[in-house]
């Protein structure tokens, strides 16, 4: 089992954050740190690759608390292994086509009516007279449409 001997210090430098950022992701029970006799936070060498998946996932939209939900699913709440990184990429992989699909909705409709019913554009490619679409919900309806 390696020892925990790395600096709070050392792992931001090495993992390219902040060390408030540690700090959080500790108090979000993320990422784990022991004491040492001096009252220091001390770090395995484990950590590095805890953070990065938690970079890489934040990166794709997957919220702090998915990713903790996913790393209490890992056995013993070890460092995730590279095929426990190719399960994690899977389980979000849907999430992250619609968030794609949804962007590139977005992109496709920006300089026209998203749908929102506001009625207030003078020229809308969208006709909406008596704010039809309020029935089909609230918000930017068009857009949100599959």
């Amino acid at each position: 089992m390696q020892e925990a001997n790395l600096s709070v210090g050392h792992v931001a430098k090495r993992a390219g954050v902040k060390v408030s950022t540690l700090h959080f992701y500790e108090d979000k029970g993320l990422i784990k740190s022991w004491r040492n006799t001096g009252n220091q936070r001390r770090y395995k060498p484990e950590v590095l690759r805890r953070v990065s998946v938690i970079k890489a996932a934040q990166k794709m939209g997957v919220s702090l608390e998915e990713i903790k939900q996913a790393f209490a699913n890992l056995p013993n709440n070890r460092t995730p292994t590279k095929e426990d990184w190719d399960k994690l990429a899977s389980q979000w992989r849907e999430s992250l086509n619609e968030r794609i699909n949804y962007m590139q909705r977005l992109r496709d409709l920006l300089s026209g009516c998203i749908g929102c019913g506001c009625l207030s554009l003078n020229s809308c490619p969208i006709y909406n007279p008596e704010d039809e679409l309020a029935n089909k919900g609230s918000g930017p309806v068009i857009l949100d449409k599959k």
